[in-house]
Formats: structure tokens, sequence, C-alpha cells
């Protein structure tokens, strides 16, 4: 539908402001307004006399009513001649109408400037057709100016964002999949440390990123543009970022007992770790082909990680009103740090650590449901050693309305710090038919951080930072609990 809609719209970018007092407007304004005058004469005189009367406020949050048979097909806010119009596309014509006062309120946080990456592998390597296609010309009808990167190997995006100047932007955003997002997300928050004087080997206590993030859907896995915009749309999204909705998003820290790894809102440990290692040595293959085999393989080979848990609980009492949420935000804070340590240890087929619900088409309602974007606390998810038999049946409840953590063997727990010690394998492995020891155990422990692959033999600690980010985007939460309707565009 954008396809169809830019070329209307994009001509009137050149229109003209209203002429000043005594001025003469041009010919074709003349005719267009004589048309104009003479249909509204037509349809006063068909009203009735108290209709007649009625003085129409200029626009500010709703358009004129429309006529019979043209209903908005798009409709948005753009700025025409340096003023800001409300502007309706129905299928017989295009209007629209300046928006009095010049500045409304909501808006303050609009971008006019944004840095941009984009990785061209993404989506069947569509992802430049898509930015280029359908996200570039509603930025250019709402006048943000872009600077784009289009990303030619892994960590690109990292090594531009800790040379980027930010303060000469607005916001950054990423066209991509998870993948893409975890590195550009990784880069914004680590520059922001660099900026800020950190030591970045160590940081417990981060400063929060300077500018928004934006997520542009463009890849085969999108769970943040999901949890943020509840469908995987790359103009939905777009529109987000153009009209400035700021969603704030804990984000975790990974890092061993001697440096950081990384940022991330997510992570898994064992099986999912394990299917993402296992489909990164198969990327000749198409990708869902690659990640089918790579699934039906791990979970033939199913095998248990030997590990201990360590985690700092966080008691969430029950939501309540938005003006008591910071209030009681706190009070969870100082009550968590009194809280003692946890352990266990075992054998685990998976250990998910999610800092947000972590929403996607396999699992609806998300691998984390009870968490949220920004309560300040992780879900600790244990699937302990069970049958291959009742570990399909815990996978299939992701994509059913049923509990999925409604098994003897799954536990969870709400947490604000976890610790996972992996046990160095030593002895035979008569699977392999070789000797382990601990030398040949470094790089045997992946983890799956945001769909990006990462090996650590050694203890990874995992803590939640509170709103530690700005996201374009929404509340799906918000959205669930709202009968009203998108009409932006």
């Amino acid at each position: 539908m954008l396809g169809a809609a830019a070329p209307f719209l994009r001509p009137q970018r050149g229109a003209r402001p209203e002429p000043p007092a005594g001025g003469r407007p041009p010919p074709g304004e003349q005719r267009g307004r004589a048309v104009a005058a003479g249909a509204a004469r037509a349809r006063s005189a068909a009203a009735a006399p108290g209709e007649r009367r009625r003085r129409v406020a200029p626009l500010a949050a709703a358009a004129p009513p429309a006529e019979a048979g043209e209903e908005p097909l798009l409709r948005g806010i753009f700025e025409i001649s340096k003023r800001s119009c409300d502007v309706v596309l129905s299928a017989r014509r295009l209007r629209w109408s300046p928006i009095l006062p010049e500045s409304p309120t909501g808006f303050q946080n609009r971008p006019k400037s944004l840095k941009v990456f984009v990785n061209p592998s993404s989506h069947k390597r569509e992802a430049t057709h898509v930015y280029y296609e359908q996200v570039a010309p509603l930025f250019k009808l709402a006048d943000i100016k872009t600077d784009v990167t289009v990303t030619e190997y892994e960590g690109h995006a990292l090594s531009v964002l800790k040379e980027c100047e930010l303060q000469a932007f607005d916001g950054v955003v990423c066209v991509g999949g998870d993948g893409s997002v975890s590195e550009v997300a990784h880069g914004l928050l680590l520059k922001a440390q660099i900026d800020a004087g950190k030591d970045t080997d160590y940081i417990p206590t981060p400063v929060k990123a300077p500018v928004p993030l934006g997520v542009i859907p463009a890849g085969t896995a999108n769970i943040l543009a999901h949890t943020l915009y509840g469908i995987k749309h790359a103009v939905t999204a777009t529109l987000h970022i153009v009209m400035g909705h700021i969603q704030p998003v804990d984000v975790c820290t990974f890092s061993t007992p001697s440096k950081l790894l990384r940022f991330g809102f997510s992570a898994m440990f064992g099986f999912g770790a394990r299917t993402l290692a296992l489909a990164e040595k198969h990327r000749w293959m198409p990708s869902n082909q690659r990640k089918d085999f790579a699934f039906i393989k791990t979970l033939a080979d199913l095998k248990p990680e030997e590990c201990e848990l360590s985690f700092l609980p966080l008691h969430i009492p029950q939501e309540d009103s938005h003006e008591n949420d910071r209030k009681k935000k706190e009070k969870i804070k100082k009550k968590g740090s009194k809280d003692q340590w946890h352990k266990i240890q075992g054998h685990f087929l998976n250990v998910s650590i999610m800092a947000i619900p972590c929403l996607c088409s396999m699992a609806p309602r998300g691998l984390a449901p009870n968490t949220r974007l920004n309560n300040g606390s992780m879900a600790l998810i244990v699937v302990q050693n069970t049958s291959r038999t009742e570990f399909i049946k815990h996978l299939k409840r992701y994509a059913s309305i049923k509990n999925q953590f409604n098994f003897p063997f799954v536990e969870t727990y709400t947490v604000q710090e976890v610790k996972v010690q992996p046990r160095l394998k030593s002895g035979f492995d008569a699977k392999e038919n070789t000797y382990l020891d601990a030398a040949s155990a470094e790089g045997n422990y992946p983890w799956n951080i945001d769909g990006d692959l990462m090996k650590e033999a050694s203890e990874v600690h995992v803590r939640v930072h509170p709103q530690l980010i700005n996201l374009y985007g929404v509340n799906t939460d918000d959205l669930e609990c709202s009968q009203a309707t998108c009409n932006c565009i």
C-alpha cells in the first residue's frame, strides 16, 4: 500500500504556504480555491441553518469528517513548506490542513536526524530493498535527515558506532534481524560508556544510551520488533520512529569475572544455544532450512549441561496504577538488595535469562511472558534434565495458550542477577570418541544472546539494568489494554 501511496504524497512536499495578506496566489492555486469555495457554498446551502453558523476550530488532533465514500486510506502528520500539516489520502483526493498550534504537545520526541544501519544479508538479502522502498520514503516525507551505513561484515556497525559522534543524531536505527539489532544495541551502549569515561572491562553501573534505538524488522527473526510493535512490519516500525514514540527498556550486561562480554536483552544456555551454534556452522543453507535442521539435529542429540546457577531473587508485587509504579520499583530495589543469593546445581537441558517478554511467531505470548519491558527484573527459566518426549511437550506449549512452565522439570524465578558456572568436562566421551579435559572444554559452552552466538567457558554473570535504553515503539501491554486503533497513517 505504501508503494501506491508514495507517488501521491511526494509531490505535495512542494506545496505553497498561505500567501501573505494582500498577496495574490498563483493562477493554479486560484483555480483550486475557487473550486473549493464553490463546493463549500454548495454544502453550506444544503446544510441546516444551525450547521451553517457552526465554526470549525483549527485541526489539532483529528481531521475534518470525510465525505461520503471517502474513507481515508493513509493518514499522517508531515511538514509541508515548514508547516506541520495533517495529511489524509482517500481514494479520490489528497487533502491536508495546517496544525495549530504549530508545535503541538506530544510530538517533542520526533527525530530530525538519524544514523541508519542496514544489514544487506538479512531477510533473504532483501533488507536493503525494504529500507529504500518502504522506510526511506517515509523518512523523506517527514523531513528526517539520514546517514546510512550498509554493513559489509559482522562487527561493522559496532566499529562505526565506536567512532560515531552521537550528538549529531536524534536516534540510531537498525534494519535487519535480531543479530544485527543486538550488535547495534551493544555498540550504542558501549559508546555511551566510552564517552562517559567508564572502564569497559568492568561496568557495574552503566550509563544510559544518549539517543533512542529504532528497530526496522528485516530478518527471519525479529523478537525485539515483535515485542515492541506487536507485528513484524517495517512500515509500522517506521511510523513509530517518525512519530517519536519512545519506550524505555531494561538491558542486561553479560560479563566474566575479568571483562564485559556485551550488552543484551535475553540469553539462552543449553539447548537454545547449541541449536544456534549448529545453525551457524551451516550458513551455506537457506535460513529456514538451516534453523529447522539445527533444531531437529540438536533435539536428536539432546543432552543436558552440568552447571551451577546462582541468582539473586527479586520479589515483584502485583501491578498497580502507573502513578505508584516508580515508588514501588524503588521499594523493590531496596528490598531485593537485602535478599540472599540462591544456588541450584545439576544437569539442565536449557537455561533462559530474559529481561523482555521476547514475543515471536513461535511463541505469541512470549518466551518469557511473565516479565515486562521495563520492570527492572529478569525471568530465569530453568529446564532440568528429562526425557526427550517430555521436553518436546514443553516446547510445543510455547505455541499454544497452555502454560509452558506447568511441568515438574521446569522452574521459573524472577531475578535481578544470575551467575552461570559450567562444570568443566573431563574423561572419555564415548559418543565423540575423544578425551576431554579442562583445556579442551574451552569453547564448548555456546551462548545465544539475542540471536547472536557467543562462546565462553568460564562463569558468566548477568545483571539487569532498569530502563538503560530508549527504543522507538510502544509497550504491547498497553496496546492489548486499549481498544484504540492506530490512525497515524
